[in-house]
């Protein structure tokens, strides 16, 4: 009951942060002077094209670009009438692309879950590799284990993104046949799921998931070998061990869990940093995720487009949040939840 009580409470709290980042995003997009239509007009009016300034024009209004910037932002967000009514992120519209003149929801459409499934992968990659590794350096400090898991972690955390998947672009297609590009076959691109469609997803899913997921799991796996080198160091591990209890048990039953609080703490770190770190990597390596569209819609001031977009990573990132202070509840006894965190 005690934690229902908890993950209701925490999930208001999440929609209240939202509304707020949605603001700063707002704001923080139209602060540059101009947008995507007022550039356009003032290219079509030195180029002398009238009938183009009408469009853009027409545009502004049909938008809701030519009121105050506090209406735009409740029009937007669907709290207050437009030109057509209620139409706003509420209602499900997410608005018009100026750059590449389709509803935001047609461009993106394609790319949220492919985003979503590349990022989970990188994240489950970061996890699977960081937790033993990191472990085992811990447990096997000043040794042969220790320094090749720290070379392994420095030179991971040292490789730029970018480079690495130009790296593996190479040599995993040329050694390894791995598919070039790319999330899928282009013979399935815009088909329905199916097991041969999935099964192209998860070869083409390979190297974007390493080329990620590296730099993460090499700070987590150097973070994760701190705590534990911090508590193994503490009496109650002297303690434990001269009452007669293995290593392997101590270890696992004690330290491991303490340590473990800011790894799984982290998780809500993961998906914002892993969006944001694979903007390059996606364009490198042609991927349909929503970091390029991004960039782009960023450049030309395409405000409906980016908005939408950073509105769906700070989505992640506090969806990210409140499943790690859940587990956190979770995983140490010492956090409690009554009618406020403690």
């Amino acid at each position: 009951m005690i934690m229902l009580r908890y993950a209701v409470y925490r999930f208001f709290t999440m929609l209240l942060t939202l509304l707020v980042v949605s603001m700063l995003i707002f704001v923080i997009i139209n602060l540059p002077p101009g947008d995507y239509l007022s550039n356009q007009i003032a290219e079509l009016q030195a180029s002398g094209q009238s009938a183009g300034v009408a469009k853009a024009e027409f545009l502004r209004k049909e938008y809701a670009l030519d009121r105050p910037m506090w209406e735009q932002y409740l029009i937007w967000v669907g709290f207050f009438p437009g030109p057509h009514g209620f139409e706003g992120l509420l209602q499900g519209n997410y608005g018009w692309s100026f750059e590449f003149d389709r509803p935001v929801a047609d461009i993106v459409g394609d790319t949220l879950w492919l985003t979503v499934v590349v990022n989970l992968a990188a994240i489950l990659f970061v996890y699977a590799v960081a937790l033993p590794l990191g472990v085992m350096a811990a447990a096997k400090s000043r040794t042969w284990v220790d320094y090749s898991t720290a070379f392994v972690g420095y030179l991971g955390l040292a490789t730029p993104n970018f480079l690495l998947a130009l790296i593996l672009f190479y040599y995993g297609h040329r050694y390894l046949d791995l598919p070039i590009g790319g999330l899928m076959d282009p013979v399935y691109e815009g088909q329905p799921m199916s097991w041969d469609k999935m099964k192209s997803i998860l070869v083409h899913l390979i190297v974007p998931t390493f080329v990620i997921g590296t730099s993460g799991a090499s700070a987590m796996m150097q973070r994760l070998r701190a705590n534990m080198l911090d508590e193994l160091g503490k009496p109650y591990v002297e303690t434990a061990i001269a009452k007669g209890m293995s290593p392997s048990r101590m270890l696992t039953k004690y330290p491991l869990r303490v340590a473990f609080n800011p790894f799984v703490a982290d998780i809500g770190n993961l998906l914002p940093s892993m969006v944001s770190g694979s903007v390059l990597v996606s364009v490198v390596l042609g991927l349909q995720t929503i970091g390029p569209t991004l960039l782009t819609a960023l450049k030309t001031q395409d405000q409906f487009l980016s908005a939408f977009i950073l509105m769906f990573v700070a989505l992640l990132t506090l969806i990210g949040t409140m499943i790690s202070d859940i587990l956190l509840v979770m995983l140490d006894p010492r956090i409690r939840y009554e009618g406020r965190e403690a």
